[in-house]
Order: structure tokens, then C-alpha cells, then sequence
């Protein structure tokens, strides 16, 4: 992606680049595990050892992917504040996405309503979002548009190389009015950019972001490796994984904590990125 609309970003300064190598970095909370099997849904939850009124994630994994793959993003997320639960649902060759949009709803709701650790860990209904890797990117804008419609929005969302779904989230793009990053693999073959990411920003409804990272991949967001890879195009990239870790963390900080630094953080130029939107 070469296009660049909105105003141009600012020159990012060096206590800036600073912190966004901070972000990269595990925050200051010690992390606990969870299982969210013990609420009927499969899957795994972190958190902060102890808070309240904390914000929380729900995040969509991507197409045949193990939740595993993701579990150092969402420790990272949990050391920084947030309560992240993930949903291990839908994981066969023949998902529904829908179905997986309503299990992210449920694992939002699974935060929100349940009293964590000892029951002194609590989130605050006001402080909720949704982040996705490519299909989980898709079905992550139809549980966002899906609250809206309810009258529950969330406080943001972030997507990675998001992937197109049934039902559409191009569609339900133009429902969402919370803030949102999308970030786009410029190298990415399964979510071919300007494609996907490109289409559902310019439909979206509220204050967006558009990011490509030109040497990433579809799998440079996953850790590890899987049999799956050699079907699909790409593999982890530890770069594009630091990065994209970076960039939601302070995307996430910024939509539930509003900060002026973080907010230079987010529209900055920044190495390794090209901002092709900022509306």
C-alpha cells in the first residue's frame, strides 16, 4: 500500500520511540491464567493479578489457528492491564463466522460479569474491546457491529491482516463508530492488502487507523510453528509480532485511557510502517 490519506503524521519523537519500545516490552502487572471452559466456551483468559474496573479483550484467533499462537500477545496485553480472554472455538476448515462473532460477544460478557482470581479482579463494562488476526480480525468487526446494534458498543477495536467474512465485515464496518486500528502484512498472500484492511476502513464508521507493515506477512502476527503453515503463505516473523504488539498495546491504552503521548504514539511515523490512513 502506497496511498496515504488524512493530515500527515507527526515526526515521532525520540521519547516516543522510546515508548514504543516500552510497549513491546511486558508491562508492570504480574499475569494470571484462566480457562474459559469453566464457563462453557472453550478457550484461555488473562489477567492482571489483581484491579478493578479494569479494561478487557476479547480476541478472535485467525483461520485454523491454535489460540496458542497468540498467547504471548495476549500475557502482554494482560502485563499492560487488561483482562484478555480468547475464544479456542471455530478452529476447523469450515468455521462460522457468525457464530465466532457471538462467541467473542460471550467472552466480552464472560469478563465483564465474572469476578476474577479470588473475585477481587473486576472490569468495567465501559472499558471493553475486541482485537482479531485475520478471520478473527472479520468476525471482530461483526461483534462490534453486532453491540452497536444492541445498544453495548465497545471502546475499540484492533484488527491484524483482517480477512473478508459471511456475513460481511466490509458491511459491518459502516455500523461500528468505535475508534479502530487495522494493521495490513504488506507481504500478505491470504489477505491480499490493499484489499481487506483497506476495504473495511475506509467503511468504517468511526475514528480509524490505517497501518501497513510492508515486510509482513499473513503468520508474521503468530508465534511458534504449526503444520498449518505449510499451507498457507508465510511464518511468524518476531519483528512484525514485536510491533504489531507494540502498536495494539498503545492503541488499546489510548482508547481506554486517553493520553495525548499516546495519542502521538498511535499517529506517529514510526520505522517499519506506513500510516496510510488516520481519520
Amino acid at each position: 500500500m502506497v496511498r496515504t490519506r488524512g493530515p500527515a503524521a507527526p515526526t515521532l519523537p525520540r521519547s516516543a520511540r522510546k515508548a514504543i519500545g516500552e510497549l513491546a516490552s511486558p508491562g508492570p502487572h504480574r499475569v494470571l491464567r484462566g480457562e474459559l471452559g469453566l464457563v462453557g466456551l472453550p478457550g484461555v483468559i488473562y489477567a492482571p493479578a489483581e484491579g478493578t474496573g479494569l479494561p478487557a479483550v476479547a480476541f478472535g484467533h485467525d483461520w485454523l489457528q491454535s489460540v496458542d499462537r497468540y498467547l504471548p500477545l495476549l500475557r502482554h496485553l494482560a502485563s499492560w492491564g487488561f483482562v484478555v480472554a480468547a475464544p479456542a472455538s471455530h478452529r476447523g476448515p469450515l468455521p462460522s463466522h457468525a457464530r465466532f462473532g457471538a462467541d467473542l460477544r460471550t467472552a466480552l460478557d464472560v469478563c465483564a460479569g465474572v469476578r476474577l482470581g479470588v473475585g477481587d479482579i473486576s472490569v468495567d463494562r465501559r472499558r471493553l474491546a475486541l482485537v482479531g488476526h485475520g478471520m478473527g480480525g472479520g468476525c471482530a468487526v461483526l461483534a462490534a457491529a453486532d453491540r452497536e446494534r444492541a445498544g453495548e458498543p465497545v471502546a475499540a477495536v484492533v484488527t491484524l491482516a483482517v480477512s473478508e467474512t459471511r456475513p460481511s465485515a466490509i458491511d459491518a464496518a459502516s455500523a461500528v463508530h468505535a475508534p479502530a486500528l487495522h494493521l495490513a502484512a504488506g507481504r500478505d498472500q491470504i489477505s491480499p492488502p490493499p484489499g481487506n484492511a483497506d476495504a473495511v476502513a475506509d467503511e468504517w464508521a468511526g475514528p480509524v487507523i490505517l497501518r501497513a507493515l510492508p515486510k509482513a506477512n499473513h503468520l508474521g502476527f503468530l508465534y511458534g510453528r504449526s503444520l498449518v503453515d505449510n499451507l498457507l503463505a508465510g511464518k511468524p516473523h518476531t519483528p512484525t509480532a514485536r510491533l504489531a504488539r507494540a502498536l495494539t498495546t498503545a492503541f488499546l491504552l489510548h482508547a481506554v485511557t486517553p493520553d495525548q503521548a499516546l495519542s502521538d504514539l498511535v499517529t506517529a511515523d514510526l520505522k517499519g510502517t506506513d500510516l496510510v490512513l488516520a481519520r
